[in-house]
């Protein structure tokens, strides 16, 4: 099929776009577009309809990837490849470089962007979980201004983000601090490729006697958000990270998720699923540190 017809902008500044996402309305839609892996099958088959279309891909101010300060700041147009590949980010981020390979094929990173993942908001997408076990903020626009908000607070559900129509993502902001933890990351696909039924990243901190200081568990596809799961990670701290610790924190995981039933996987398996994720995540940062 084809897209249904759609008003075309190309703005160069973020201020442009911004401008261009104030046109919307209850009655006339406004969809970003930015690596499209995700927007345009949907054009394609129209179960999107938007009445305008703003290509983001000429916004300069989008790009770029630095150390500023205590944090790596991160465009929101960069490229799922770039974050794999980028010295920087494999260096400083190490969590993300892996995430980020993670996803689907070389292709699909290839125009895939880091803010388009998140403003999608798939439950079971890589890099929420990543992001979220980083404590990563984001930056956004929109017509009142800039303001800065926790990545754990963007998610509303499937699909679903708590961002203004007339808002974007300009940059994904994450602490130097916590790029240097010994991290795991584990998923699940039915194939090489596809999309993850179930995703976990964890990141560690540990002391100089070994005891496990600090912690972060987060989770995805085991609900209608990728989320932290807070009593997980406490179940780690001020532990040596032994195999009763890690019982204790896949057992909080298991509490916490309410995993569903699809034609992918049911609930149960999911479940059983998000645990040895988990656990084998944990297994990994163990390892690493």
């Amino acid at each position: 099929m084809k897209p249904a017809p759609f008003h075309y902008e190309r703005p160069t500044t973020v201020a442009e776009a911004v401008a261009a996402l104030a046109g919307g309305d209850g009655e006339r839609e406004v969809k970003l577009l930015a690596g499209g892996q995700s927007l345009v099958p949907l054009l394609a088959l129209r179960l999107a309809r938007p009445a305008t279309l703003v290509d983001l891909n000429r916004v300069e101010e989008l790009r770029g990837i630095e150390v500023s300060g205590d944090h790596v700041r991160i465009g929101a147009l960069t490229r799922h490849e770039v974050l794999h590949t980028d010295a920087t980010v494999r260096s400083r981020l190490p969590l993300l470089a892996t995430a980020a390979g993670h996803i689907g094929h070389r292709a699909i990173r290839t125009r895939g962007t880091i803010g388009g993942s998140l403003a999608h908001a798939d439950p079971a997408a890589e890099l929420p979980t990543g992001c979220l076990a980083l404590g990563a903020e984001l930056e956004i626009a929109g017509p009142a201004g800039r303001r800065t908000i926790p990545v754990g607070t963007l998610f509303d559900g499937p699909l679903s983000t708590t961002l203004p129509a007339d808002e974007l993502i300009v940059a994904v902001r994450v602490p130097v601090d916590m790029g240097r933890r010994p991290f795991g990351f584990a998923e699940l696909t039915r194939r090489a490729g596809d999309f993850a039924l179930v995703v976990a990243s964890v990141t560690i901190a540990v002391d100089a006697d070994g005891g496990c200081r600090a912690a972060t568990v987060a989770v995805g596809g085991v609900g209608g958000s990728a989320r932290l799961i807070g009593p997980a990670a406490r179940a780690l701290i001020g532990t040596r990270l032994a195999d009763g610790a890690v019982d204790a924190a896949v057992a909080e995981v298991d509490r916490a998720i309410r995993p569903f039933d699809d034609l992918h996987a049911s609930a149960e398996y999911r479940r059983a699923m998000a645990a040895l994720m988990v656990r084998r995540a944990i297994g990994a940062a163990r390892g690493a540190r």
